[in-house]
């Protein structure tokens, strides 16, 4: 078997095993992990390469920015709920604009904003991983 494909098999076994505050978690680095990806694309000259790494980067981003948006439950708390939803859609206009521009101006703000999201859910993991989401 190759890398890749033990890989592959870790990666699944992790997700099928996860709780769902660790599969926010997961969900929150994969996220940060394409616009990480897009940002390197940025200093790519070969246009080709270039478009195609910061595309791909930030349509993950996005996805998975789209499905913790989805998943919000507004009606349990409606205060954080609408300003998750605010802010997740503040964020996803930005990797948007910044994938049909081909500008990165705005992807440092979206990254820290998103890193500081992350970092709060995996303290709030540690502190209480009694929890449930």
């Amino acid at each position: 078997m190759q890398d890749t494909q033990f890989a592959q098999l870790y990666k699944q076994a992790s997700v099928s095993t996860a709780s769902p505050g660790m599969l926010v978690l997961m969900l929150y680095d994969g996220a940060l992990q394409g616009l990480h990806k897009a940002e390197y694309g940025f200093s790519l000259e070969n246009p080709v390469k270039r478009n195609e790494e910061i595309h791909n980067g930030l349509i993950r981003a996005h996805q998975i920015l789209r499905e913790l948006q989805q998943s919000l439950d507004l009606e349990v708390d409606s205060e954080f709920g609408d300003r998750m939803y605010a802010l997740y859609g503040f964020m996803l206009d930005r990797i948007f604009e910044a994938n049909v521009k081909k500008d990165n101006e705005s992807l440092p703000a979206v990254i820290q904003m998103l890193q500081d999201i992350r970092d709060s859910w995996e303290e709030m993991l540690r502190v209480s991983p009694e929890v449930e989401v």
